[in-house]
């Protein structure tokens, strides 16, 4: 006898949260953060507390109540020993984006997790190099301790006990020696820190086999698994079969047509795109933008698409252009070499903003290795026509540095999905206009973004990829999560459970 219990992600877009146990032992599928629900109260002026720990979250319904959570994250006047605690032996994390490991930091740290070597390296990097938060505290955590009243907590500020790192299962077969020296370091002084383990999926024993299948998405890393105990099931995690590797996601599935199980993502279900675009038709399409600019070239992408990073810099080569990018994105990379040991900051400089001081990680990494060259603002601006520079929204006041003349934007991500997002895109075309940049993308509309498809595609599978995925399973059961129209699934297949936050499948 088993169950699967979804905590969230049921009828949004990320926040994915589920939980499949049997014989009293569970594993949790993901455990995102849910932008949609955090949105209902939080925005870029208003967040949750972060000296009250758990506390606000927990209130407020933006996480389980369960008795899991690591604890020096509960203040003295929070209990949570009256909620279940489940015996939790790990959580299956598909790939890093925030909406599908935002919570974890939050989590006990006895709770390992199960990744890629991919996925587990940009936890890391992203753990080195964003601003600490609880969403970012992944890979390794700050210690909390609480203040005078107990109702408060903050960091410990004991060198010997200030960071904790968690307990990774890696589901390659072989960790390279260069990736643990990697994993180990502290990004303030290079130095050991109180590190998690780190081991192989062959180490690890649970009710259920794990069989990891990588898949195509828009960041590297991204994991489907197949789960094998008193019943086979399948769980995509976010995938596409329209990528440069959507063979990879195919075979995941041709693999799997023994699950009588299939949780599946419907990101797309509620908009229907025809006009499915390809890389290669993405790349065809910023070549031409980037062939009539004259000047500098800006591209605007998610700064964890390396697929997308790997099309502007192709771009670069053909027309003689040096591809600059963010330190940020540089240490993600130098942070993928580690694990795969690909070197993808060949041929890439990276733009040296006007900082006071270098941050820790950069000093660290950078000056130590030596993996990179910077270029400043000042370089750029003598000779634009000879760079292409990655910037998002924002990076955007750096072009004040500049000063470019005859350049071009090229906007090459998702659409806005909500309304703050749509002032974002308002703001940037104000920017854009006072520096009479060109733009390709997108455009301002009656006050409203508008978004040329050209020059981006998404991550995720249209209904038409969905349809072949479930055909080629042909489940028992299928289960729908990470969408806003579960009723696509409801009214295309008969064997559609549709599970409301909270709600328990058992088997």
């Amino acid at each position: 006898m088993g169950s699967i219990t979804i905590y969230d992600g049921a009828d949004t877009i990320g926040g994915t949260k589920i939980y499949l146990e049997q014989e009293g032992e569970g594993i949790f599928l993901d455990f995102g953060m849910n932008f949609k629900t955090y949105g209902k109260y939080f925005q870029e002026y208003l967040k949750a507390r972060t000296s009250r720990g758990i506390y606000d979250l927990f209130n407020l319904n933006l996480i389980p109540k369960l008795n899991i959570y690591r604890r020096d994250l509960i203040p003295s006047d929070l209990d949570i020993s009256v909620y279940p605690s489940l015996n939790v032996k790990g959580v299956l994390l598909s790939h890093a984006h925030k909406d599908h490991y935002g919570n974890i930091g939050l989590l006990d740290p006895t709770i390992p997790i199960i990744s890629s070597l991919k996925t587990i390296a940009l936890l890391k990097a992203i753990r080195d190099c964003y601003r600490p938060t609880f969403d970012s505290e992944t890979a390794y955590f700050s210690m909390r301790v609480p203040t005078n009243d107990d109702r408060c907590i903050k960091s410990d500020q004991k060198k010997n006990n200030m960071y904790k790192g968690r307990e990774f299962i890696c589901t390659a077969e072989d960790i390279p020696p260069p990736f643990f020296d990697f994993f180990r370091k502290n990004k303030s002084n290079w130095k050991p820190y109180d590190y998690g383990d780190i081991c192989e999926l062959c180490d690890y024993s649970f009710k259920f086999a794990i069989n990891p299948f990588e898949v195509d998405h828009s960041i590297l890393g991204s994991t489907a698994y197949k789960l094998e105990g008193d019943i086979t099931l399948a769980y995509t995690g976010d995938f596409r079969l329209h990528g440069t590797e959507g063979y990879k996601s195919k075979q995941f599935f041709q693999n799997s047509k023994d699950a009588s199980i299939l949780i599946i993502e419907g990101t797309r279900t509620s908009i229907e795109d025809p006009n499915n675009k390809t890389e290669d038709e993405v790349y065809e399409n910023c070549l031409d933008a980037a062939e009539r600019t004259k000047g500098l070239i800006i591209a605007d992408f998610a700064g964890r698409n390396f697929e997308r990073l790997k099309i502007f810099q192709k771009i670069a080569e053909k027309l003689g252009r040096t591809l600059l990018i963010t330190a940020k994105t540089a240490y993600l990379l130098y942070a993928l070499e580690n694990a795969d040991g690909l070197d993808r900051l060949k041929n890439i400089k990276v733009y040296k903003d006007l900082r006071t001081r270098p941050r820790n990680w950069e000093e660290n990494i950078f000056k130590i290795q030596k993996k990179i060259e910077y270029v400043d603002p000042f370089e750029v601006s003598k000779d634009p026509k000879n760079y292409i520079v990655s910037f998002s929204f924002y990076d955007i006041n750096n072009l004040l540095d500049i000063k470019p003349e005859d350049a071009a934007y090229i906007y090459s991500s998702s659409e806005a999905f909500e309304e703050e997002s749509e002032f974002d895109f308002i703001r940037l075309k104000n920017w854009l206009n006072h520096l009479n940049i060109n733009t390709y993308g997108f455009d301002i509309i009656q006050g409203k973004p508008v978004f040329d498809k050209k020059f981006h595609t998404s991550g995720h599978a249209s209904t038409t990829g969905l349809l072949w995925a479930i055909d080629t399973i042909d489940p028992e059961v299928l289960i729908p999560v990470h969408t806003e129209n579960p009723d696509w699934f409801k009214n295309s297949f008969d064997n559609t459970v549709i599970l409301q936050n909270g709600e328990k499948y058992q088997f």
